[in-house]
């Protein structure tokens, strides 16, 4: 067994020990460690303890000192020197038009080293660049080509579902996921709901997939032929969390149903052919409510107090006509009363309108509309019809007579025609004039000049 402290460095989630070497560090306190990079300036992420000798790689570096004040001064002048390189190494970059995305600068504890963390689609041709930055800082520079997912742990952010990104929060190291993963847990394809913010599959992808695999080990596989209390199907669906399957029947293959576990007879595992498949005599029996495999939810009205169940009182908008009249009430009623006399009309409110029709029924005093019975419809339908063709005949006696009227008038025009003669010229400008002293005043166009 060897004595450790676990530390972890600014950016990074990972613990990493070292010799205490005597040093009592508290979680929390800021330590000053060797590493193979030279001092650099940690947070003691565990007390001393001891741990198993396979668990530490050799060799184990040393604890210097903890912290002093000169120390904290140190690191915060870091901290700002490395803002002003980010802003210098991205003018820099854009001088040399270089495809690159800069995305974090760290300066060593003792400040004789900066590393500037980039990103890029393919490689990058740097030399110049770091030449230019060498001589504005003075300090051995060095260029990391890191990848999206380094960049999102980097950064930091807010995943799909609300929380930190995983890997900015305790993922020591990235685990390989795969597309398959997502077929196994029946989620959709669509890689915008697969995908985190660094644009690749999400981590959180693997975290129930052992759980997947161990249901799907006892559940038949898609379009199995099985068994079921409704009769044969084939398996169209698997609900691996349920332990649930949906069968479509051949009796009902437009209905599929869903069915338990328990309740299904798996005949052949998998897709193939039904021939030389001995079909059992009895189904399956239904699975009973209270077994496992569903949770039915059973909802149960709050019970309220013996005060919540008392009537509440109900107002009423209509107030009692037997209830004596205010003063003001009844000063008003006098002037509505001497409008009345001096030939004015006075407005009632609502209120009043309804009290005075309550008052009206009370003393019987209101007249009754006759309602129209509705037992005795076929006389009314009988009735209707006939005065419709009433009209109807009414309506063609008087086409009729309107016809004959204008046949009238076409034959009176024709014989007044033949009757004038062909050169009569004071007959044919009569008519034409209207003629003052004539009976008739209709128009006629001028003939035509008779040739020869």
């Amino acid at each position: 067994m060897a004595q450790v402290v676990s530390v972890r460095f600014r950016g990074g989630q990972k613990n990493y020990y070292f010799d205490p070497r005597g040093i009592q560090a508290q979680p929390g306190d800021y330590l000053v460690v060797e590493t193979a990079q030279g001092l650099e300036y940690a947070c003691c992420a565990e007390a001393n303890h001891e741990v198993p000798d396979e668990a530490v790689v050799q060799p184990l570096r040393p604890v210097v000192r903890v912290a002093t004040d000169n120390d904290h001064k140190a690191a915060a002048y870091n901290r700002r020197r490395e803002k002003e390189a980010f802003g210098i190494c991205e003018q820099k970059i854009a001088a040399h038009g270089l495809e690159m995305k800069l995305v974090s600068v760290e300066c060593s504890f003792e400040g004789n080293k900066i590393i500037f963390f980039f990103t890029a689609e393919g490689r990058v041709d740097f030399r110049e660049l770091v030449k230019d930055l060498a001589g504005v800082f003075r300090a051995r520079i060095e260029l990391r080509q890191i990848g999206v997912r380094d960049e999102a742990k980097m950064l930091g952010g807010i995943g799909i579902c609300g929380r930190a990104l995983c890997c900015g929060e305790f993922l020591n190291e990235f685990i390989p996921v795969s597309i398959k993963m997502a077929k196994t847990q029946n989620l959709s394809l669509n890689p915008t709901k697969i995908s985190g913010a660094c644009g690749r599959l999400m981590c959180c992808l693997k975290y129930e997939q052992a759980a997947y695999e161990d249901a799907a080990k006892r559940m038949p596989k898609n379009e199995s032929f099985v068994d079921t209390p409704d009769g044969l199907g084939n398996i169209c669906s698997l609900d691996l969390l349920r332990e649930q399957v949906q069968v479509r029947l051949d009796s009902a293959p437009e209905s599929p149903k869903r069915y338990k576990l328990s309740e299904i007879n798996v005949l052949r595992n998998g897709k193939g052919s039904r021939d030389g498949i001995e079909i059992p005599k009895e189904h399956p029996v239904r699975a009973a409510s209270g077994e496992s495999g569903t949770t039915t939810a059973v909802f149960r009205p709050r019970q309220r107090s013996d005060a919540a169940r008392e009537p509440l009182p109900v107002l009423s908008a209509v107030p009692d006509v037997n209830e004596p009249l205010d003063e003001e009430e009844e000063s008003r009623g006098r002037r509505r009363s001497r409008n009345r006399g001096k030939g004015g009309k006075s407005k009632l409110s609502s209120t009043e309108k309804m009290a005075k029709q309550e008052r009206a029924i009370r003393e019987g005093t209101v007249e009754k509309i006759p309602v129209r019975s509705t037992g005795d419809t076929s006389a009314e339908k009988k009735a209707a019809a006939d005065r419709a063709a009433e009209q109807a005949a009414r309506a063609e006696r008087a086409g009729s007579s309107k016809d004959a009227a204008q046949s009238g008038r076409s034959d009176g025009k024709g014989a007044a025609q033949e009757q004038r003669p062909a050169g009569s010229k004071d007959g044919s400008q009569g008519e034409r004039s209207g003629g003052k002293g004539g009976n008739s005043r209709r128009r006629f166009r001028r003939r035509p000049p008779q040739k020869g």
